[in-house]
């Protein structure tokens, strides 16, 4: 069993999570993993998943397929949409496009009505937020949405991080019922902004290994 790890950016924390979580929940498994930071550096730039943004994701999609992946889990929030615009794709090649956070937002939806979104990019508040709307109509409930644009946070170091993550949960924190990751990068500070506000937190990384091993359950593969 092979499955296929789409990065549109990398850091090593944001690796060893996402690897541990798939690791977890299918256990021993090869995995290749793919890359392309230029998709999320011309999408910043842009403010939006431009054509060629959306080209270069999808060759990797094909470059997994090629290499026979069974299925195939997309770790960048902020192409989400490119993700589900390539589902009738996955049916016809038989692999799985996994996203990382659609189970995440489910989740938020079950968990409350008053839903933070937190993020370090514009890019990925926008594609975030459409899909805990998205997925709320699905489920016939209706949620209020806060987005938290956490301002230069992009690239800083792990402490640096929390504490800035800390600040800005604690402004919300009386306005929410959920406070989400809308990255998956952000996963670590998971448990801190948990103690600090005494919130339900969300990160994806768990969320998308579980709906990995779901597609390869699908399949007889697991």
């Amino acid at each position: 069993m092979k499955v296929a790890l789409v990065y549109t950016g990398v850091t090593k924390e944001l690796t060893e999570m996402v690897e541990a979580e798939v690791k977890k929940q299918i256990g021993e498994s090869e995995v290749l993993t793919l890359s392309d930071p230029s998709i999320i550096a011309d999408a910043v730039k842009a403010g939006y998943v431009t054509r060629y943004c959306t080209a270069r994701l999808v060759s990797m999609y094909m470059d997994a397929i090629h290499q026979d992946a069974d299925a195939i889990l997309n770790i960048c929030s902020s192409v989400g949409d490119v993700a589900d615009s390539s589902q009738a794709l996955a049916r016809l090649t038989g692999v799985p496009i996994v996203r990382i956070d659609e189970e995440m937002c489910r989740e938020a939806v079950r968990q409350g009505k008053r839903i933070g979104v937190m993020a370090t990019l514009n890019t990925t508040l926008d594609p975030t937020r459409n899909t805990v709307l998205r997925v709320a109509r699905e489920m016939d409930k209706r949620v209020e949405m806060v987005d938290v644009l956490v301002e230069g946070g992009f690239g800083l170091d792990p402490s640096q991080f929390l504490e800035l993550m800390a600040k800005y949960a604690k402004e919300i924190a009386d306005k929410v019922d959920v406070i989400l990751f809308a990255q998956g990068s952000m996963a670590y500070a998971e448990e801190h902004i948990r103690e600090v506000t005494g919130k339900v937190v969300l990160s994806s990384p768990r969320f998308g290994a579980l709906a990995l091993r779901r597609a390869l359950e699908v399949k007889g593969l697991i």
